[in-house]
């Protein structure tokens, strides 16, 4: 299958990045892919190293006659997300990615593809081991775990880095040049209920919420699109006076708009009829209203066994209420740049069960202060319910720079190359290189890459032409970066 994969061109990029894919690269495990990364310098016989939280820099000198050019640092990152569909097979522990072409697309079977950042480090790969490629001196710099928390960005220490120029390889429109970003916190309430006895004839039921198309909680926030956890407690608070709730396990990552929920409540015989009456409405309430943005949208109740426990009304009363109150998406647009969301937030990961409770939520906003404000909002929901609330794993945002020379540079080019303007803007995404210029002041920052949709979810795909595309525009930036 990923035969046809090393087949595309640029073979340069694509049989890089099919040998990274054969390589389970979780956040948090990428025990194997550093390895990998490490193993491909020293084959080089480049300068190889690992730091002290596990990021990868390969040194690499500049091609002849490019000595006097500034030295440029190429980044991007190895961990990928794992997303699957719900009927998907696979271990993303132990398998690599299974890959196929779809017309201009390169897609997963089943699962996220690692494009996001895969082709980054497939493209800095490519770099490396051309021995025909002009270009100055390279810093590769391979961060880990950017998904979930940019442990790996905020990890790098100061000096270590020799560049003056970084150039990030984690945009995904190929007709962008990124100057900006969003920061993020994480924000995670935790709580517990009471459990008593299932009352006497009840029946249970299975609510599963599925199909929706999720996506990066940064960049298609913008949307609208369905999030499972919000959907599924509309449904349940439709039947709130005449269910018992015994589970919910919805979502799965923070920076993934969550796709599937499901649902275990319990409900009286005398009640049944009003419950299926209920759901049966709200769903199509719900069916009708995202038909346009989820035409794969399904929701399905079925009967299981009676549980010997459920939530009391009173915790009952207060998860529900909690997270219709809990805001989800966009908080507010930016003043300053048009069409750019400046604050959101992602109700992530609802898990309740055996007495415990935890909601987890990506918040994020290129201003820290409504960062701030969005997050003690969500803060004072949970609190109210009487949940213990935490932050943690926040990041900064990365202040545009218009007057950046590498920005420049990318401008003109794109220019010259393709016949019209660039689209220079920030993303409502969590690139490094904010965390990377707290350390780094004075590098000068830029983002771009080829087209790659759906990241963060089993639909992602990567655009064949872009990537050509975006590849001849890597090659004429490394011949026309400045002079030290």
């Amino acid at each position: 299958m990923n035969e046809a994969i090393r087949n595309l061109e640029p073979k340069e990029i694509w049989n890089h990045f099919a040998d990274l894919n054969a390589v389970p690269r979780a956040s948090k495990k990428e025990e194997r892919v550093i390895q990998f990364m490490k193993d491909f310098g020293v084959s080089l016989q480049l300068e190889t190293m690992e730091d002290a939280v596990g990021n990868v820099i390969i040194r690499k000198p500049a091609s002849p006659g490019m000595e006097d050019r500034k030295m440029v640092v190429m980044q991007s990152h190895l961990d990928m997300v794992h997303q699957k569909n719900n009927d998907t097979e696979f271990n993303f522990d132990t398998q690599g990615i299974e890959m196929m072409v779809d017309g201009d697309w390169v897609r997963a079977k089943g699962t996220t593809l690692g494009a996001d950042n895969g082709l980054g480090v497939a493209t800095i790969m490519a770099v490396l081991a051309s021995d025909s490629l002009v270009h100055p001196a390279i810093e590769a710099l391979f961060t880990i775990d950017e998904e979930t928390g940019m442990t790996g960005a905020m990890g790098l220490e100061g000096g270590i880095l020799q560049g003056e120029i970084l150039l990030n390889l984690d945009t995904e429109e190929d007709d962008e040049i990124g100057v900006g970003c969003a920061g993020g916190v994480d924000v995670t309430a935790e709580g517990t209920y009471a459990e008593i006895s299932t009352p006497d004839n009840c029946e249970a039921f299975e609510i599963t919420l599925k199909g929706l198309q999720g996506g990066h909680s940064g960049m298609d926030i913008i949307k609208g699109l369905g999030n499972a956890n919000k959907l599924m407690n509309r449904i349940l608070s439709a039947s709130a006076s005449i269910i018992h709730l015994v589970e919910i396990n919805g979502g799965s990552l923070r920076n993934a708009i969550p796709r599937e929920s499901v649902a275990v409540v319990a409900v009286a015989l005398e009640n049944v009829s009003e419950f299926v009456a209920n759901t049966d409405a709200i769903q199509q309430h719900i069916i009708d209203e995202f038909k346009l943005l989820e035409p794969e949208l399904s929701i399905e109740t079925k009967k299981v066994e009676a549980p010997e426990l459920v939530m009391s009304s009173t915790d009952q009363e207060k998860l529900l209420n909690a997270l219709y109150a809990t805001h989800n998406g966009v908080f507010r647009m930016s003043p300053a740049i048009a069409d750019l969301v400046e604050t959101s937030n992602n109700l992530a990961k609802v898990t309740v069960e055996n007495g415990s409770i935890k909601i987890e939520c990506l918040t994020r906003s290129s201003v820290e202060s409504s960062k701030d404000d969005m997050a003690q909002t969500l803060k004072s929901v949970f609190e109210l319910a009487g949940y213990q609330v935490t932050f943690s794993g926040a990041y900064p945002g990365w202040a545009p720079n218009m007057e950046s020379p590498i920005l420049k540079v990318l401008d003109e080019l794109y220019i010259k190359m393709n016949g019209s303007k660039a689209n220079v803007a920030a993303c409502h995404a969590g690139l490094e290189c904010g965390i990377l210029g707290q350390n780094y002041p004075e590098m000068d920052m830029i983002s771009f890459g080829p087209t790659i949709k759906g990241a963060h979810s089993p639909d992602e795909r990567a655009s064949i032409s872009s990537t050509q595309k975006y590849w001849e525009f890597v090659k004429e930036i490394l011949k026309n970066i400045p002079k030290k």
